[in-house]
Formats: structure tokens, sequence, C-alpha cells
């Protein structure tokens, strides 16, 4: 796989890694930044469904590149591909490494996320 030298998609997320990411290694969890990316998938897959969503399914996550402490986690989303009811989104997590202004992406994947109605019925999503 050859490094990619910069993200695709639009920036969704933003934050710090503390300490309490960190498991007993002092690598920052991998739950903790696959966590950070269904944030920023919701948030893309609500403003393309122009309401609630719900995660149903996580495609190929691949954990590329560790993150320490300190380091700021920024995530890339991209819609991929809209159905009926349901949308497949594109995520790259990148990391800007402590004190540096070096970039790097740490994690890949696609989740799916179903657009949901106040009942957490599935809803069709206007494609306009």
């Amino acid at each position: 796989m050859s490094a990619k030298t910069s993200p695709t998609g639009e920036l969704a997320v933003r934050c710090i890694a503390m300490p309490k990411d960190t498991n007993a290694n002092g690598d920052i969890f991998g739950g903790w930044v696959m966590s950070m990316m269904d944030q920023a998938g919701g948030i893309a897959g609500v403003n393309k469904a122009k309401g609630r969503v719900v995660t149903v399914k996580v495609d190929a996550m691949t954990f590329i590149r560790s993150m320490q402490v300190g380091d700021v986690l920024s995530i890339y989303s991209n819609v991929e591909s809209i159905g009926r009811t349901s949308m497949k989104i594109h995520l790259e997590a990148w990391a800007t490494r402590f004190r540096t202004d070096i970039s790097e992406m740490v994690t890949d994947a696609t989740f799916t996320f179903v657009a949901v109605d106040d009942d957490g019925k599935p809803r069709p999503i206007d494609r306009t």
C-alpha cells in the first residue's frame, strides 16, 4: 500500500488524543479512533440524509499506524454511495503528530449508515 500524502473528503471531526485514551503500552486505543470515526460518519450521514441515521456496518477497517498522546486526530468523510435507506461513507483518520506539522493517515474504513424515522424504522433518503 503506497502512502497517501493528503486526505480525501470533507473534514468532519478534529480532536486531540489524551492520556485517558491510551492502552498499557501508551498507544491510543484503536476503539477510541473507531468511535471518533463513527461520530464523523454520523455527522456526514445526518447531513446527507437530512435526519437521524444509525450505524449498521463497518467494512474493512484498516489500522495503518499508531497514535500517541498529543497527536491531533482529523477525520475526513466521503459519501461513496446511497441506496434507498442506506449509505456507505468512506472515512479516513489522519494524525498530525504532536508538536509537528507531519500528518499521516492512521486508519481507513467504510461505514454503512441507515436513515431512520423518529420510531427507529428505516426511511428513504431524499437524493435531491
